[in-house]
């Protein structure tokens, strides 16, 4: 059931964000509601300011105002989030909630997908798919998160660097 839930944005009052984030968790739990209301998160990133002082982190909302929610939309669901003390509404359009995309999702680093990649920085590989299919080359760059990988290929004796997808080579394995 879970993979039909959805992000949602849930507009709060300034500064309740962290409040209402526990309410709706608590309210979830209370109502025995888990089930459609999966998880509340408050997207925060960190910030490093370099004073005469030193250097001093700081942990700052990236949207202040606004807790993303993953649930399951049904009347009730609404009607609990909705009911939630600071909540002043869902984000969408006519007053109908409109869910997070994937990409957005993933833009927003919400939801953290593990990629494993069965090779690293220096390994050889081949070329499984495009152009230069059958091609053996070196990776010389590597960005799992992305989806991304740049081989060096020897092309009538010159190397050549080459971006492509990770599922677009595979190891060779000695």
């Amino acid at each position: 059931m879970i993979e039909n839930a959805k992000w949602y944005v849930v507009h709060t009052y300034s500064g309740y964000e962290n409040t209402v984030a526990a309410s709706i968790m608590k309210a979830a739990e209370n109502m025995k509601m888990q089930d459609l209301i999966h998880e509340v998160n408050i997207p925060m990133e960190t910030i490093t300011e370099h004073t005469d002082s030193g250097a001093k982190t700081k942990v700052h909302k990236v949207f202040p105002g606004y807790v993303l929610v993953k649930m399951i939309m049904t009347d009730e669901s609404w009607h609990l989030v909705r009911n939630v003390r600071g909540v002043t509404g869902f984000v969408g359009s006519g007053g109908k909630p409109i869910p997070l995309t994937e990409q957005e999702i993933i833009d927003l680093g919400v939801e953290r997908h593990e990629v494993v990649v069965g090779f690293d920085v220096g390994d050889t590989v081949r070329v499984m798919d495009g152009p230069l299919e059958g091609f053996l080359g070196t990776v010389d760059e590597l960005e799992a998160a992305k989806d991304r990988v740049r081989v060096i290929v020897s092309m009538f004796g010159r190397e050549t660097p080459v971006d492509l997808e990770l599922n677009q080579v595979e190891p060779v394995l000695d």
